[in-house]
């Protein structure tokens, strides 16, 4: 949420940010209008409580001094200044009610030196990493959704007969992978100094309302019928609202934590060869990191948090690049983000390198300023005797499993059809080097045996 005083102050720059965030269903000027008025009325309450308290006063002192006609005159203007203060403040609470409900459809004013832009054509690469390294793929690449079929780790059909399309299992080596992965990613953001979480899948209303995801997304998310809960679209929601209409101290300051949860979102995007296999899917598991920091250290953090996230992808040798997002591109709360996406080799597509296959994101590395910390109540204390103040997050994914599991098949895969796994992950994996596949299951894949 947006400081008033910007929206007071600087309301130029709060059209801007909607301009440039393509927010187009916002009216700046109602907004600003029934801000005045509130504070119009909020002004015209103080003047008419202070008119009651000295008509107050006066009454006792025309008692005192005998004049009861004066003094019921007085009483009489007391009834009417109450009467009128009670119509002026309610006035006022329902257009503070309508404010607050107003400001949450502005979105975070983007930083300074993000770069302006309309979609994702204008985003800028920072920097390519892993490319030059030595790694021979199969003159035949096999897409992942393919690969995984053959080797009987992943199972859409039978998922869309369980649950629905845009839903997938992991059969053996595939769960194993997946596994790994996550221990991997856990072990590795341990050592850069994040605390685990493990939180409660469900969130409620305030809590999705704090980082923003209400009201603006709620057709992205899965409601629970008849109660006030939502299922996890990203541990972000619950990670950051633990905090919630606290105040931490400066000494708690940076806090980092860590966590591993499963996703739900209904949007799957366009169906077709860009979204087959689990590329893009309603349910998804993912460890994602938050951060709590200082105003003036957010900036400086945000570096390292696009630091600890790619690490994951350098140790597991993959290609990657970094960009970061234009005006247009970046998302409702935050005012500077990052993307991080890992290479794909398997899918020509137009979006993808010279070298061929597609970039696929597995990680957003947002700094919101304050942004959430007062949509959530969020607030530090930088010195015990100092009035609290809000505070700064920023997460990032670390990273978003699927697609690490896209690029890991599709990488690694070998020209026999196995896959090689990546020595950081064989620890977590009983020290197996490849997955060979398994044999399928049931009379429709190995035929009945009947005989005609």
């Amino acid at each position: 949420m947006l400081d008033r005083t910007i929206l007071r102050e600087d309301p130029d720059r709060v059209r801007w940010a909607l301009d440039v965030k393509g927010v187009d269903d916002v009216d700046l000027d109602e907004v600003l209008a029934v801000d005045e008025e509130w504070r119009e009325l909020k002004a015209r309450g103080d003047e008419l409580r202070h008119e009651r308290n000295e008509t107050s006063q006066k009454i006792g002192e025309l008692k005192r001094e005998g004049d009861d006609e004066a003094a019921e005159e007085a009483i009489e203007r007391s009834s009417e200044l109450k009467r009128e203060l009670e119509r002026v403040e309610s006035r006022a609470d329902e257009l503070e009610a309508e404010l607050e409900e107003r400001l949450l459809e502005l979105p975070n004013v983007p930083h300074e030196d993000v770069p302006v832009g309309s979609d994702e054509s204008d985003n800028v690469e920072v920097r390519r990493e892993g490319f030059d390294r030595e790694h021979d793929l199969p003159a035949e690449l096999v897409p992942h959704y393919e690969l995984g079929e053959r080797l009987e780790i992943i199972d859409e059909k039978r998922a869309a007969k369980t649950t629905g399309s845009g839903f997938y299992f992991l059969k053996g080596d595939g769960a194993r992978l997946e596994h790994a992965l996550i221990q991997f990613m856990l072990s590795v953001h341990r050592e850069q100094g994040y605390v685990d979480v493990l939180p409660p899948v469900p969130v409620n209303s305030d809590s999705m309302t704090g980082t923003g995801q209400l009201p603006k997304f709620a057709e992205d998310a899965y409601r629970v019928e008849d109660e006030d809960l939502w299922l996890c679209p990203t541990a972000e929601v619950s990670v950051t609202n633990m905090y919630a209409d606290e105040i931490l101290l400066r000494e708690d300051l940076p806090l980092k934590h860590q966590a591993f949860s499963p996703n739900f979102r209904r949007e799957a995007g366009e169906h077709g060869t860009q979204t087959r296999g689990i590329v893009r899917v309603h349910q998804f598991n993912k460890v994602e990191l938050v951060n709590f920091v200082e105003p003036e250290t957010s900036y400086d953090r945000l570096e390292e948090l696009v630091g600890e996230a790619e690490e994951v992808l350098e140790r597991l040798g993959l290609p990657y690049r970094i960009l970061e997002m234009c005006t247009g591109d970046m998302g409702f709360t935050q005012a500077k983000k990052y993307d991080i996406e890992v290479w794909a080799p398997a899918d020509d597509m137009d979006d993808g390198p010279e070298e061929g296959g597609r970039w696929l994101e597995v990680s957003s590395a947002s700094n919101f300023e304050e942004f959430q910390a007062r949509r959530a109540g969020l607030r530090y204390r930088p010195e015990r005797h100092e009035s609290a103040e809000y505070l700064h997050t920023l997460n990032a994914s670390g990273l978003a499993l699927p697609r690490v599991m896209v690029a890991v098949l599709e990488y690694y895969q070998n020209p026999d059809g196995t896959v090689t796994v990546p020595e950081p992950l064989r620890p977590y994996m009983g020290g197996q080097e490849r997955i060979e596949g398994h044999d399928p299951v049931g009379e429709s894949a190995r035929g009945s045996g009947e005989r005609d």
